[in-house]
């Protein structure tokens, strides 16, 4: 396989301190919670939850992150306990060992419209279980990601640790650091091989005497997985290149399968008010989140289509693909960081609103310190704060 002959970054020293909902980060503005959602599948009922979290334990807010979860930040000192109690009645914390593991990106719609090669959604919840009932894989870094691709090629290029893609509906690849490992399974056994692959990271990571939060920090990390695989039942095919990530993703109206209709609308800066997320639970009994921190209600009949529409934009949601939202995210900024030199998400809200995005209305992210955190993958425009403004960094990925 095609891979880096050495470790792609600096060792790491300290362990990973990725939140969770019951590890939450002190940020400057209280606690943050991550809440891992598989697949970014998650019931009306659970979202209801979340919504009367946000509102009586944090900001009002939820956050859409890269990965398909959500946030809750603004949280007061002791709050995980009661935060925790909450998701678990809802579902959303199956596992306080595992929590922080359940990194999980899947194929948006996928088995609802045309484009994949198979439905990934049983993988989702059989990965999950898998992940679960091993107890050593609770020792996986909280930033370790599993992408589970139909064969569109929406997220096997979003970084994934490990990755199953879809050659055809008899083939599956795994993906190792992003690229293809040669590794060859039917559908019934990729998520089998999925798990192993995990299991084969920390086995490697321990063997290298490492502290590695991703699979391409070990030492050829891609290939000694690989090899720790040999013994799976499957076979080796001609290496595929995998499919580059997506700027954007799907937005308005997508014709399912069934006949029905999912809408897809973009969340401007990722935050979803509790109100919005309420009127997103009546919507439909499932939404699902996306990478590009945009939400999907799916199964809607015709004749329920357009009034969902105008009711999500007229809370600022955004169906548009010519929308400047589509081009702009944000780090946190201030209050909510301390590091942060600027209020960035008010400044790029106020840029976006008077038409005066920088660098042409390039993609582009706006970021409070030289760390750019939140920054997407590819080529983007670093709008980053200084004591003096703000620089343009163009960087092209």
């Amino acid at each position: 396989m095609s891979s880096p002959g050495t470790s792609l970054s600096a060792p790491r020293e300290r362990a990973d301190a990725c939140p969770g909902a019951l590890q939450t980060h002190a940020a400057a503005d209280g606690g943050l919670a991550r809440v891992r959602v598989p697949g970014g599948a998650i019931s009306a009922g659970q979202l209801q939850a979340l919504a009367s979290a946000a509102r009586e334990l944090g900001d009002g807010h939820l956050e859409l992150t890269s990965r398909g979860n959500l946030q809750l930040r603004g949280l007061p000192a002791g709050a995980e306990a009661e935060l925790g109690d909450r998701l678990a009645a809802v579902g959303l914390l199956p596992s306080a060992t595992h929590e922080r593991v359940r990194n999980v990106l899947a194929s948006t719609l996928s088995g609802r419209t045309e484009g994949g090669h198979v439905d990934v959604r049983p993988w989702v919840l059989a990965f999950d279980a898998g992940l679960r009932a091993d107890p050593a894989l609770a020792d996986l870094p909280g930033r370790f990601l599993l992408t589970l691709d139909d064969g569109r090629g929406d997220v096997a290029g979003l970084g994934g640790d490990v990755g199953l893609l879809a050659l055809s509906p008899d083939s599956v690849a795994l993906l190792l650091g992003g690229v293809d490992s040669g590794l060859r399974c039917s559908p019934d056994d990729a998520v089998a091989l999925a798990l192993d692959a995990a299991g084969a990271f920390l086995d490697e990571r321990t063997a290298q005497s490492s502290t590695a939060w991703r699979l391409t920090e070990l030492t050829d990390g891609p290939t000694h997985v690989a090899t720790r695989l040999d013994h799976h039942n499957g076979h080796f095919g001609g290496q595929v290149e995998v499919p580059g990530a997506p700027v954007v993703g799907p937005v308005g109206a997508a014709m399912q399968l069934d006949g029905r209709t999912a809408l897809i609308g973009v969340v401007p800066l990722g935050r979803v008010s509790a109100d919005q997320a309420d009127l997103l639970a009546r919507l439909g009994a499932e939404v699902q989140l996306t990478p590009w921190r945009s939400v999907v209600v799916p199964d809607l009949a015709e004749d329920a289509v357009d009034d969902a529409a105008v009711d999500l934009y007229r809370t600022g949601i955004v169906f548009d693909e010519a929308s400047p939202w589509l081009q702009v995210t944000t780090c946190a900024g201030r209050p909510g960081c301390a590091k942060s030199l600027a209020d960035v998400r008010a400044d790029a809200v106020a840029a976006v609103a008077s038409r005066a995005l920088p660098a042409g209305g390039d993609r582009q992210h706006w970021a409070g310190c030289e760390r750019r955190c939140g920054r997407p993958q590819g080529g983007v425009v670093d709008v980053v704060a200084t004591p003096a403004g703000y620089d343009l960094r163009i960087e092209k990925d």
